[in-house]
């Protein structure tokens, strides 16, 4: 792209043939090269294997980038492979393949994958000769790469039981999806940053009073966790291993243009204070909430109503846990090596500034670390003006022809439809976003998660705004990843642009108990930064109250 080519000239084509939509609950701002190069193939192989492991009528999910705008298109099923996709799909049902992979995924996929990041992430970057920093550049694409397989294969066991409890209970009870959902509640502590390292640092500090008034102290943010990382015994080895933990797993988002934890001193530290003090939780009303729905549902349904849950709220913390333990951790690791890199760069007068690195593809990268060519630091700063720039974002929400109309279930043999049909119903859930008309001062969107807050709007365009959050703010961006839920501990609600009642923002509000308001479409053109509001999280309504 030339740099003399403004944002507003740019043409946006179909990136190839058929119907391809914006993914603005996911990537709401452009992505970096690196992540468009890197990012669709592991991607699509993630979701074929996920669609032929569970008989889904498709091949597979396709992402492009155009402008580092990020699209999706549905891959179709190549007619042949009908046949043995209806008996797969009567299989998973039969067998409950999901347990299977939930299975895998803790005894091996998990497991695997933190022993990975904790090797890479033992390694200094900063340290290595520059051949060396160009081959660990590779090594941390490779394994970001496979974090994204990772991360695309296990989709299915979490939103196909998910799905099918939806349709099937919704039918039954009449109840909306948004209190269905609510009945999962409590299944994915990760959602809400929830860690066996999270609990021993706060039951450590409790216990030490010298690491109380650090925590407390005036002095900058870097320098009381670097104090806190030195105090001996106990303390020290809970708080090393909480950081270590989420040190360098982003902060929001999934590419490297994100923030990791460590670069937030400011927010983390105050995220820890306010876990650290605790909050005040009230009594659960979730049996009662089961048992309501419960009594909806016709007597000759309810044994597959127990059933139905026991799944749904069984495999409900792989959808983020998969996220948080494979690639939001190795994008992160990629932004550490960039990073390096960037310094390296700006040293030998390759790079303006440090971080203009991370606008290089991997090829980029290694040849300015190496010194054998690459994009001259003038092309890297246009490139980081034009990804950050407001008319960046400025994309059309479809490329090509409109999409066809969803299949007809009714010609399906019965374990087929029942598998597209939780699949369509969840991937709504996850993209789609309210219709509902916006009135004056009063904002409509999805009730995600229950309660009434009244705070302070903190409005925040990217995630190198953070350190502007403060305890009790109500968070109104485009939309969040399972990455946030380190700084959920500062947050009184959360309110967003995009995504239904499955998308991250929404599953993270409901978990950690705060009120959610999802899917709005306008609320950061219509909320300003510092306005009080009430988020109101059992009508989906959110008001500017001045």
């Amino acid at each position: 792209m030339a740099t003399t080519q403004a944002a507003g000239e740019l043409r946006f084509d179909p990136p190839g043939p058929g119907s391809w939509d914006r993914d603005v609950v996911h990537f709401p701002r452009p992505m970096t090269r690196y992540w468009a190069d890197m990012h669709p193939d592991p991607c699509l192989r993630g979701t074929r294997d996920f669609a032929r492991g569970y008989g889904m009528l498709l091949d597979a999910l396709e992402y492009r980038y155009v402008h580092g705008v990020a699209y999706k298109a549905v891959r179709p099923l190549d007619p042949a492979d009908v046949p043995g996709r209806f008996k797969r799909a009567e299989d998973v049902f039969r067998i409950k393949y999901w347990r299977d992979q939930l299975r895998e995924w803790d005894e091996s996929a998990k497991p695997s994958s933190l022993a990975a990041h904790k090797a890479i992430q033992a390694v200094d970057p900063d340290t290595l000769a520059d051949a060396d920093l160009a081959a660990y550049l590779k090594r941390c694409r490779d394994h970001h790469a496979a974090m994204i397989f990772q991360h695309m294969r296990f989709t299915a066991a979490a939103i196909v039981p998910t799905g099918d409890f939806l349709a099937h209970v919704g039918d039954w009870s009449g109840a909306s999806p948004a209190d269905l959902l609510g009945l999962l509640r409590g299944t994915s502590p990760v959602s809400a940053g929830a860690s066996a390292e999270l609990d021993g640092l706060i039951g450590a500090i409790a216990k030490d009073a010298e690491a109380r008034r650090l925590l407390e102290s005036k002095d900058a943010p870097q320098n009381v966790i670097a104090a806190l990382r030195a105090l001996a015994g106990q303390t020290c080895a809970a708080i090393a291993a909480y950081l270590d933990l989420v040190g360098y797993r982003l902060l929001d988002g999934f590419d490297i243009s994100s923030p990791v934890a460590l670069e937030m001193p400011d927010a983390l530290l105050r995220a820890i204070r306010a876990a650290v003090s605790g909050r005040e939780h009230a009594p659960s009303d979730l049996e009662d909430r089961i048992s309501g729905v419960r009594k909806k549902v016709p007597e000759r349904h309810r044994a597959a109503f127990d059933e139905l849950l026991g799944e749904a709220r069984l495999t409900y913390r792989i959808r983020d846990e998969r996220g948080v333990f494979s690639d939001i951790w190795a994008s992160g690791l990629m932004r550490r090596a960039a990073l390096a890199g960037g310094r390296r760069a700006k040293a030998k007068g390759r790079a303006h500034d440090p971080l203009h690195f991370i606008e290089a593809g991997l090829d980029e990268m290694c040849a300015l670390v190496i010194g054998g060519g690459g994009p001259s630091a003038d092309e890297l700063k246009w490139r980081h003006e034009y990804r950050t720039s407001p008319a960046s974002n400025a994309a059309p929400p479809l490329l090509g022809p409109p999409p066809p109309p969803p299949p007809d279930l009714a010609g399906l043999p019965p374990p087929a439809a029942r598998m597209m049909r939780a699949v369509a119903i969840t991937l709504g859930a996850i993209f789609g976003s309210s219709e509902a008309p916006q009135e004056g001062r009063k904002l409509r969107g999805l009730a995600a998660s229950r309660g009434v807050y009244e705070g302070t709007a903190r409005r925040i365009s990217n995630p190198s705004e953070f350190d502007r959050i403060v305890k009790g703010d109500v968070l109104v961006t485009e939309s969040t990843s399972e990455a946030f839920n380190i700084l959920l501990p500062l947050l009184g609600a959360i309110v967003t642009d995009s995504g239904g009642l499955l998308s991250h923002s929404a599953i993270v509000a409901r978990e950690y108990g705060i009120p959610g308001v999802v899917g709005t479409r306008e609320a950061t053109k219509r909320i300003a930064d510092g306005a009080r509001v009430r988020v109101d999280g059992n009508s989906g309504e959110v008001r500017v109250l001045g």
